[in-house]
Order: structure tokens, then sequence, then C-alpha cells
């Protein structure tokens, strides 16, 4: 079988030489320039003149002008929701197939976001260069041999009227090509599986059956289906049941909060390649080992602004203000946070998705997600951002040797005085006010604001030590279990007011 390998790692080799690399700028106006083409007799194209803003001398300006950003609640009550009462040609051309199911991290009602024909295969499309990329990571030619485990949310879409509904991995697995099944693992039959739980359970049972070389989706999730494995065949580690794992690609958030947790499952490191597939489309992939980086994909089917993330830009709900600057692709700036606005085949304008992105090389349009608009803390001016938070805590893991795969946290008033109050996910038994102080510590050095409003109007600092799997129930109570879901890393006081009745009620 070895052969079988050699020739598809030569294959990817050749594809990936004879694709070029395009320029970013003209193929990002390449994208924007067909998307307002193909969408210009839509009611939305309409109703903002497309074709005028097609004959605008520079038209990345004139749309950004013209085109007002949207949140999904903007969108959705201004125009998605048109679509379910059976209108067509509303954003996009037609009626969108599919509608992605996104609870995300806030809230219990999941967004509904639509997703075209043409989605699907940009996310193929895109997928097929993530692949192509696996070459630069010096793997063995048997690699290309082994089984592929994709633990998403379930296959089995929901039917509802001319549509069907799942989250953006159940219906990008339920539309994997025929060549590919034989190397997929669960398999269809158990990932149309609706129950977490379930699912997983099945899974642990056939485990032994496969030989699974790579695995991808949500880290806290993957780490609850590897521990399900170990202790269903009681074995010490994953890879005494797949020692052929080698590969693990994350997405949707940052790999760093997970890192030690997970791997204490693994009896030797591999490879994490990171990539970032949304519910709006599959906008970057690690493309290098030197890096954890992500290339943005520039020529397929999504057009990017960045907006400057910074206080006097951010409403209270994450929203941006109606002043707040645009950046194109040719003009930003390396180790700056942003704001990302995406266009999509999907209709999707102007689009506030809710994350916050740095570029780490501005030559090569590689980036990592910093966070989310909603989780920015500046209650008190303390501007603290969940990459801040993500290195906090992996300072606290560091220093005291411990594994802390989760966490939130408020800012709350204690007899009329603002704290910022963290729960810690942990195992560990530590002293919490010991704990509290090394973290305000690790913040202050890393954050001017912080520092500053530690000063003055932010008085103290407090954290609650609880196991992780409070999370999990918390998200099942709330969501559901696997899939996309995320948990939250900030709350507002009256969300963390619910938080805390939930954990007293354990």
């Amino acid at each position: 079988m070895a052969i079988v390998g050699s020739i598809i790692k030569g294959l990817i080799d050749l594809r990936d030489k004879i694709v070029s690399e395009p320029n970013a700028d003209e193929a990002q106006l390449e994208v924007l320039t067909g998307l307002l083409n193909k969408a210009k007799d839509t009611a939305f194209g309409k109703h903002y003149n497309f074709e005028e803003i097609l004959e605008a001398e520079d038209i990345r300006v004139a749309y950004a002008e013209r085109i007002p950003n949207f949140d999904y609640n903007k969108i959705n009550e201004e125009w998605w929701y048109k679509m379910h009462e059976g209108e067509t040609d509303v954003v996009w051309p037609g009626t969108p197939p599919y509608f992605a199911l996104s609870s995300g991290t806030t809230g219990k009602t999941s967004k509904r976001i639509p997703v075209s024909n043409d989605m699907v295969e940009a996310i193929r499309t895109s997928g097929i260069k993530q692949v192509g990329a696996l070459t630069n990571f010096d793997l063995p030619t048997d690699f290309f041999e082994k089984e592929i485990m994709m633990l998403g949310s379930s296959t089995d879409l929901q039917k509802e009227g001319d549509h069907e509904e799942g989250e953006i991995s159940g219906i990008s697995a339920s539309k994997i090509p025929f060549w590919f099944k034989g190397y997929y693992k669960p398999g269809d039959e158990i990932a149309k599986i609706e129950d977490w739980d379930e699912r997983v359970e099945m899974i642990a049972a056939n485990a032994k059956t496969w030989d699974i070389g790579a695995i991808s989706g949500i880290p806290s999730w993957i780490e609850l289906m590897f521990k399900k494995v170990i202790e269903h065949h009681n074995v010490n580690n994953i890879h005494d049941i797949w020692p052929n794992f080698q590969v693990y690609t994350s997405g949707g958030v940052a790999f760093e909060p997970y890192e030690k947790s997970f791997n204490a499952l693994l009896a030797h490191p591999v490879t994490v390649i990171d990539t970032y597939l949304a519910s709006e489309g599959f906008m970057a992939y690690q493309q290098r080992p030197e890096t954890h980086s992500m290339k943005l994909v520039l020529d397929n089917g999504i057009y990017f602004e960045f907006v400057p993330f910074k206080a006097e830009y951010v409403n209270e709900d994450g929203s941006i203000t109606d002043n707040a600057p645009v950046v194109q692709i040719k003009d930003v700036k390396e180790e700056e946070d942003y704001i990302l606005l995406i266009s999509t085949v999907s209709g999707a304008w102007r689009y506030l998705i809710g994350d916050t992105i740095k570029f780490t090389d501005v030559s090569r349009h590689e980036i990592k997600i910093t966070g989310r608009t909603k989780f920015f803390l500046n209650v008190v001016g303390s501007q603290l951002s969940v990459n801040k938070m993500n290195d906090a805590i992996q300072e606290l893991e560091k220093k005291y040797d411990i594994e802390i795969p989760e966490f939130t946290l408020a800012a709350v008033r204690i007899d009329g005085e603002f704290h910022h109050s963290w729960y810690l996910g942990t195992e560990a038994k530590l002293n919490n006010e010991e704990l509290a102080e090394a973290l305000d510590e690790s913040l202050k050095n890393a954050n001017k604001n912080y520092k500053v409003a530690r000063s003055k109007a932010l008085k103290g600092v407090k954290v609650t030590t609880i196991p992780p799997n409070y999370f999990y129930e918390w998200n099942a109570l709330n969501k559901k279990k696997g899939g996309q879901v995320k948990m939250e890393r900030v709350m507002n006081e009256e969300k963390f007011g619910e938080w805390e009745e939930f954990i007293s009620s354990l």
C-alpha cells in the first residue's frame, strides 16, 4: 500500500507546483467585482445599486461607502428573513439549499446563515487548497493512506421547506466526494447520529477497527472523545488505539489554551494544523509548519475588509460604530488587531463575523484569530482581549504545571465597585487567592490599559476553580454538545448570574 501513498503525495505535489499564487490585491478586487456582478439583480443588489458601484472609479471605496456594515441581527431582520418566507433572489441569486445553524458562543437561539451552492463549492475548493499544503509538513508517504476522522455535528440534516439545516461541519461532511468516503471516519451511519454522547459511544466501540492518521474538530470536543475512547478500551493514551495518528486539524478557536491538556492524552506530539472554517465560509488555513498562523484564502468567494480593533470603534454589544474606518488588504499592518468584515457568495454583505484577527506576516497574508468583538472586556477601560486572556492562562499553566483548558469571566460589581471574576476549569487543587494574584500580575505586565484600570476603577480580581466538565455541561444546557459549539470567554453580568446559579447547583 506504500505505493498508493506515494502516488497520492506525488499528485498533491504536482498540483501545488502548477497552481500559482495570486496577487492579493488583484484577487480581492476580482472577488468583489464577481460578487457585485452576480448579485446585481437581487433585491439587495438593486436596493444598493450594485450596477452603479461597478461603474465607480474605485469599486472598493464606493462599496465601503454605500453599503452599511451588518451584524447577524441586522442583516437577518432586514434581508435574510425574506428567504424563510419564500422569496427568491433576495441577497444572492435563487434560494439557498442550506442554512447553517450556528449558536456560536452566545445565546441559546441558533443563527440561520444561508449557504449557497457557490459557497459549498468554495468550501470544497479551499479544502483542496489545504490538502495541497500538507506536502509542506514533511509527512511520510504512508500518512496519505490512513483514515481521517472528522468530528463535527450530525450529517443528518433537517429538511425545512425548500432547504436543509444543520451546522456547517455537518453540511460539509454530508457533501464529501465519493472517492473520499473510503478514508472518512466515523462513516456515514455514525456521523448521522444526532445525540453527541451516543455518537461518541459508537466511535469508542468501533475505534480499534480504524487506522486513523488525521483528526479534525473543535479541541474541547476532541478531548472528550479521546477520553471516552481511552476509558472504553482501558488504555493509557489515544496512540494506544490509533498508533498512526499524526495530524490534528483544529478550527474555529485558538488551540493554545487546550494544548497542554490535549497533549496529555497523547503518547507523543502530533502535527497541529489550524484552520478557519466558520458557518459563513472557509477563510484561512495553515500553509506551513514554521508557524501556527493561517493564510487567508483571497481568491475564492470571500471579500475581506478590516476595521482597526480599537475601543472607540466597538459598541458594548460587540457591533462596530458607523464611523469606524475600513482598511483594504493592501494596507493592513502586522501585529495590529482588526475586526473582520466579509462579503460572500452566500449573500453576506459587509458582514461582521464577530472575530478579531492580526496579521503575523503581511507578505504571506497570514493571520491569527485573536478573539471575539463580544469578548472584548472594556469595562472601566481595561481593554482586555481574548488573546491577552489566553496568554495569561498559559502563563498560569507553566508557572504551576497545571492544565486549564477552559475559562470564563465577567466584570461584576461588588459593593458598587467593579471586579473581574474568573472561573478556571482545572482539576488542580490550588489556592484561589494565589491564582488570582498571579493572573492579575500577568495581565498587568502584558496590557498597559489593564494596569491603569487596576490602579483606578477596577478594584479586584477573583478566581474560582471548577472541574472542566462543568463548562461542557453548561454548553449542553444552553446549546448542545459537540459540533461547532464553543464556550463564551466573557459574559455580561446577567448571563454571568445565570452561570453562577448553574455552578452552585452542581
